[in-house]
């Protein structure tokens, strides 16, 4: 059984690919999401973090998804949310170790991010690997996708994923999901993440990965 997961405001998008079967859940925690045996399961979000928040994997991601390059957020600390709970603290806090300050995109994953990174911590014998949606479109589609958020770009990713055997998305896109808060482009990418999860094509940067201080690799997946 190979799992994709995608966050979203209540939760995970979870997306099963166990042979001929395919199902979407909503899961309130990784640990519920993660529970039954799995192969290999992909999140994305980012896993494995340095200090100062730059890590080489998201240079390398950034650079294939050109010219669309902030697709990847950057900058994860773990002490911009074990230290702070304040966003403007924190990144006063990073001013002065001359860091780059956390976005509010980024800040508000912060407990998404440390969830996951508690959950792969405590469980390093578990195939749980970074997987970034759009590095999997892009690998499908050949060329840069435009963006998620509008009608064309959904359009295309939605053609990809029925292309790649997702029979039931358009059930996931409508009735599946609705009354769970997640959103269209929600169940898109944990279906991008999934596909990689099953069928790994390449990750950046190649071979053996980066650690950070704790030993957790910082590679990504597509």
């Amino acid at each position: 059984m190979f799992l994709g997961l995608d966050g979203y405001r209540n939760g995970w998008v979870t997306v099963v690919l166990d042979g001929d079967r395919q199902a979407i859940e909503f899961r309130p925690d990784v640990a519920s999401a993660l529970a039954a045996p799995f192969v290999r399961a992909a999140i994305d979000i980012p896993i494995g973090m340095t200090d100062d928040g730059i890590r080489t994997c998201d240079q390398l991601a950034r650079d294939k998804l050109a010219p669309h390059r902030f697709r990847v957020f950057t900058g994860a600390r773990r002490w911009l949310w074990e230290e702070f709970t304040d966003p403007d603290l924190a990144n006063a806090e990073a001013t002065r170790r001359g860091q780059p300050r956390a976005s509010r995109q980024l800040w508000h994953l912060g407990r998404k991010i440390m969830e996951v990174d508690m959950f792969v911590r405590a469980h390093r014998g578990l195939d749980i690997r970074e997987v970034h949606p759009e590095l999997v479109f892009l690998r499908l589609h050949g060329a840069p996708l435009p963006s998620k958020k509008t009608e064309q770009g959904a359009g295309v990713r939605r053609d990809l994923l029925v292309a790649a055997g997702f029979e039931a998305i358009d059930d996931w896109l409508t009735r599946a999901r609705r009354g769970t808060g997640a959103k269209p482009d929600d169940v898109l990418d944990a279906c991008a993440v999934a596909l990689a999860a099953r069928d790994c094509a390449g990750c950046v940067p190649e071979g053996e990965p980066p650690r950070d201080g704790h030993e957790v690799a910082m590679q990504i997946w597509f």
